[in-house]
């Protein structure tokens, strides 16, 4: 990235030596991102994150359809993304249906089946929800929506490269994804769209990204994008292994440390690097701002939710009472993660866990 911040600074759609450095670089990240899907550059647009990817998605296709087809199908558990540009779709008349998930947060195939119908332009379900890491049947859903003459989406900024992911196979019709959930930087994304479907773009003006997302290309970012997945696909199976036991292991230790903890997913259905954990009597906020004071960063919920009092809708949806649901938090893992802070997360965290059980107990006293 350094590079094209200090030296090929030019712009992508120049003709000169420096535009042309650009350009090659931006090809060569789409190359990059196609490769990993098993797809053609051509079906990969860059975007400023996986928001502008899910916006441009359901907005663009749902514009684009026409009268004859007004119906948008969504999982309950998407991120927000998709739920507020959804919501906003309803303000503007067109119907919304949100399909409920199971205990594990996976998506009822049964009532999607019957959700579904000539009227559905799009159904949009996330690979990989962000809070539990539940891992979503996409090539059943797709299927489903197919049958019935509809596109699907799929927000995979979770997932990417971590499971994969191949569209032309897997009946995907549009996937969103993020640079910055694969070490790469924030503030840009990319939105898979296969040939031949119709989208609007969500605004006007030069070119670039074949008019689907104008406006000059934020090259240094894009090559960083296109890096980023290089190295996720070469270390991702090695990545996978190893991420995985230290999750496991930060679980099990959790479990033999401390009483009235409950995990928050199904570890068959989930992927390998996420941990929602429920420390029950607990606040989550409380317990984040005390993990903080010892360097043990996680988080509640949705990162694009942070500040919010609204309990988690993915955990509601999976049908997990409040006042647990409030107690929820969730430990990402990822290819830096070491085996040196796992052990001191679990040398850490059960002790304050349970400092603040005590002091919620002695409160809860005093006050009677």
């Amino acid at each position: 990235m350094e590079r094209f911040f200090r030296d090929d600074f030019g712009n992508a759609s120049s003709v000169h030596r420096k535009g042309q450095a650009a350009r090659h670089a931006v090809e060569a990240a789409r190359e990059a991102v196609a490769d990993v899907l098993d797809a053609e550059p051509s079906d990969v647009f860059f975007t400023s994150g996986g928001t502008e990817a899910d916006n441009i998605a359901l907005r663009g296709v749902m514009e684009a359809v026409g009268s004859d087809r007004r119906h948008l199908v969504i999982s309950a558990i998407e991120h927000p993304a998709v739920l507020e540009c959804a919501a906003e779709l309803g303000r503007r008349g067109y119907s919304v249906i949100l399909a409920p998930v199971d205990a594990r947060g996976i998506v009822d195939l049964k009532f999607l089946k019957g959700a579904i119908t000539g009227e559905t332009a799009l159904v949009s379900v996330m690979h990989a929800n962000n809070e539990t890491g539940s891992i979503q049947p996409i090539r059943e859903i797709a299927a489903l929506a197919d049958a019935k003459g509809a596109l699907f989406h799929t927000d995979a900024v979770q997932s990417f490269t971590k499971i994969p992911l191949k569209p032309y196979e897997d009946g995907v019709d549009l996937a969103s994804f993020s640079a910055h959930k694969i070490c790469g930087p924030k503030g840009v994304g990319a939105l898979f769209i296969r040939k031949g479907t119709k989208i609007k773009p969500l605004f006007y003006g030069g070119h670039q990204e074949k008019n689907i997302r104008p406006g000059t290309e934020n090259v240094a970012m894009i090559a960083g994008f296109g890096q980023a997945v290089r190295q996720a696909d070469v270390c991702r199976v090695e990545e996978s292994s190893r991420v995985r036991s230290m999750r496991d292991r930060l679980w099990k230790g959790f479990c033999e440390r401390l009483d009235g903890i409950h995990r928050n997913a199904d570890d068959a259905s989930s992927l390998y690097n996420t941990l929602n954990v429920s420390f029950s009597g607990l606040d989550g906020e409380t317990l984040l701002m005390n993990f903080d004071l010892k360097n043990i960063w996680a988080s509640t919920g949705s990162a694009c939710t942070a500040g919010s009092v609204e309990v988690s809708h993915v955990l509601r949806a999976m049908g997990i009472e409040e006042t647990l649901a409030r107690a929820s938090v969730r430990f990402s893992l990822g290819r830096f993660t070491t085996e040196d802070e796992i052990r001191y997360a679990l040398d850490e965290i059960p002790s304050i866990v349970q400092r603040l059980r005590q002091s919620s107990s002695s409160q809860g006293t005093t006050s009677r």
